[in-house]
């Protein structure tokens, strides 16, 4: 009575086996729910890079404000009858800039002095 308790346990995981492991098993439908997970997130953020796109794009077409920010902001103009002011930062340069500016050469060493 006992083998055949056994043999029947151990049918029983035989025909799970598939269940579980197999090409349609849980495992692998669990696999791909985070797959497509993943792609509804890459997608959503890809959405909405493209919509800011179409929108900076309906600007520069439709408006001069966004063609004046970036003018302004990239290329550092101004409009006539307008004043610039550039505030500085603690080191001298001004707080857009982050990279320094290179040290002075040092002085030649053949250079006679007066």
């Amino acid at each position: 009575m006992r083998l055949i308790t056994l043999a029947l346990v151990f049918l029983l995981l035989l025909i799970q086996l598939p269940l579980w492991v197999g090409k349609g098993g849980w495992l692998r439908v669990s696999e791909l729910r985070s797959q497509v997970t993943a792609a509804q997130v890459k997608s959503d953020e890809l959405k909405a890079r493209n919509a800011k796109l179409e929108s900076e794009v309906r600007d520069l077409k439709d408006g001069t404000g966004a063609v004046e920010e970036r003018a302004r902001f990239e290329l550092n103009m101004i409009k006539q009858n307008e004043i610039y002011v550039q505030i500085l930062g603690k080191n001298g340069l001004p707080k857009e800039s982050a990279t320094p500016l290179p040290p002075p050469p040092p002085p030649k060493a053949d250079a006679k002095p007066q």
